[in-house]
């Protein structure tokens, strides 16, 4: 499976076969950063169209060696979101042999629900998820499998610290702004969310809210997917202001942070804050299955 995301693009080799979970026999990623590369005409620039290829040529490559019978590829919001879409697609086909395809934002909400609901089971009753990517905030919510809420709203970490926050220590004009502008912009479509309640069991998912969660003190990764780890509200808001006094070089010290993502770190968490604050959370579990795993299975199904 390729992942092509807003900031970095994976490769996941999966042993995977109906009824059973999709385990990872082997994986590789690279920061593309492709969100970065975006022209002002909203056009993913030749820089960027140079380095999807090369990732997939080298993707594709170590899934041969690996013995993959079936390769499935798919973007999220960055390409999703060019002016030339549909000329990057036929380039990357043209000259790797790969069909890219791109996800609308609501299924990349659907899709991430659908994984965390085969992790938690049924047990776990009306299940809401919610999901930080590099440009996107997905937020789903539902009693069965398929999510009566399924939105994708422009609240992505790396958008927004390239919009909102020009400086490596974000000034407090700065964060005071972005966090007006979040709020405002999750407010105008939570009622649906609201009118059918928020959940039993509240779930974030991906790395954004996995290192806030490592920072606030939940286990190491090594520990293994299925130690339980939360990330309360009361030490979000305790760490927040120390980590947006940081600079990036700092922010990639803490525990769970890479220096990948840690520019985008401060950004993340304000919407992390703002999703627990206006849907009144005070602990998110955080599910190691997310919108990859979700991919995997519902093709599975389909099988």
């Amino acid at each position: 499976m390729l992942d092509i995301g807003s900031n970095t693009a994976h490769m996941l080799v999966v042993d995977a076969y109906r009824g059973a979970p999709p385990l990872p026999a082997s994986s590789m990623k690279k920061p593309l950063r492709l969100a970065e590369k975006i022209t002002a005409g909203g056009a993913l620039a030749d820089e960027g169209v140079e380095l999807l290829v090369e990732f997939i040529r080298e993707a594709t490559a170590e899934a041969e060696d690996r013995g993959c019978e079936a390769v499935l590829a798919f973007a999220t919001s960055a390409i999703r979101e060019a002016t030339n879409t549909d000329e990057v697609l036929a380039l990357v086909k043209q000259r790797t042999g790969v069909e890219l395809g791109v996800l609308a934002g609501d299924d990349e909400a659907r899709l991430t629900f659908l994984a965390a609901r085969r992790w938690f089971g049924w047990s776990s009753g009306r299940l809401a998820v919610f999901d930080i990517g590099g440009g996107s905030l997905e937020i789903a919510a539902g009693d069965d499998e398929r999510p009566d809420v399924a939105q994708s709203l422009e609240l992505g970490a790396g958008r927004l610290t390239r919009r909102w926050l020009p400086t490596d220590v974000p000034e407090p004009k700065d964060l005071k702004a972005l966090r007006k502008h979040v709020r405002a912009e999750m407010a105008r479509d939570a009622g649906s969310l609201l009118r059918a309640g928020v959940g039993d069991h509240t779930v974030a998912t991906s790395k954004t809210f996995r290192s806030l969660a490592r920072v606030c003190g939940a286990a190491a990764a090594d520990e293994g997917p299925y130690v339980r780890r939360v990330l309360q509200r009361g030490d979000l808001r305790t760490w927040l202001p120390k980590i947006a006094a940081m600079t990036s070089t700092q922010r990639a010290e803490l525990p769970g942070v890479s220096s990948a993502r840690a520019h985008q770190l401060v950004a993340g968490g304000i919407v992390a804050e703002a999703v627990m604050d206006l849907f009144d959370i005070e602990a998110l579990e955080i599910c190691p299955w997310a919108l990859r795993e979700g991919v995997i299975l519902e093709k599975l199904d389909a099988l």
